[in-house]
């Protein structure tokens, strides 16, 4: 390869990678301000809301390891750490459909709204991993 193609592919992935460090502080933004009031109010409001924040909670730990992972190891390596988060999306979105499937009639109009917009996200971003 030439010398222009090797500075235009590192040009690139520091390009990507600016963009996972934006992201991966954005998420642990969010994990933060989630697990604060988690803390906080956590003997107000509904189970089923507490549940499904520890729920997002969960995934937003899988996406730090990951943004980590690839920020410190690059994209090949993490084939495998792929395949095991579009594997996770897909059980949570067969279980949420379940949940939603038998639920429904039970659910504030708030929840189900949010679990239907969670859905919604887990269906992109496998999409999104499946053409990685």
């Amino acid at each position: 390869m030439s010398d222009s193609v090797n500075k235009q592919k590192k040009d690139v992935s520091e390009i990507e990678n600016e963009h996972r460090i934006d992201q991966l502080v954005d998420v642990v933004e969010k994990h933060t301000r989630t697990e604060r009031h988690l803390e906080q109010y956590s003997n107000i409001g509904n189970s089923e809301n507490r549940e499904h924040a520890r729920e997002i909670q969960k995934e937003r730990e899988e996406e730090i390891n990951t943004l980590k992972n690839i920020i410190a190891y690059g994209d090949d390596k993490l084939q495998d750490t792929v395949a095991d988060e579009l594997d996770n999306l897909e059980k949570n979105y067969i279980y949420s459909e379940g949940y939603l499937e038998h639920n429904a009639e039970h659910m504030p109009k708030e929840d189900m709204k949010n679990l239907k917009e969670k859905q919604e996200n887990r269906r992109e971003k496998m999409r999104e991993l499946k053409f990685k």
